[in-house]
């Protein structure tokens, strides 16, 4: 930890426990704004990647794979019970 964060901690300890409270609220608050900004990164990151998949089955270039194959598949990888 800083010698910044340090001397706020220490400051923010001589309050009031409902102050601190605020405090911590409020710090709390900060880092789940930065969690959303990330979210949203990703998101527009996955909307990308489906836009440029779907592009590639209208263009031809993939045609993807059989749901039924696909299932298939995945049950023969599994072990047998």
């Amino acid at each position: 930890m800083s010698s910044q964060a340090q001397r706020i901690l220490h400051e923010a300890l001589q309050l009031s426990p409902e102050e601190r409270a605020d405090v911590a609220a409020e710090l709390l608050a900060s880092l789940n704004e930065i969690d959303e900004i990330a979210d949203e990164g990703v998101e527009d990151a996955w909307a990308l990647e489906i836009e440029r998949r779907a592009l590639r089955v209208l263009s031809g270039e993939s045609i993807g794979t059989d749901w039924a194959v696909v299932r298939a598949r995945l049950a023969s990888s599994l072990p047998k019970q």
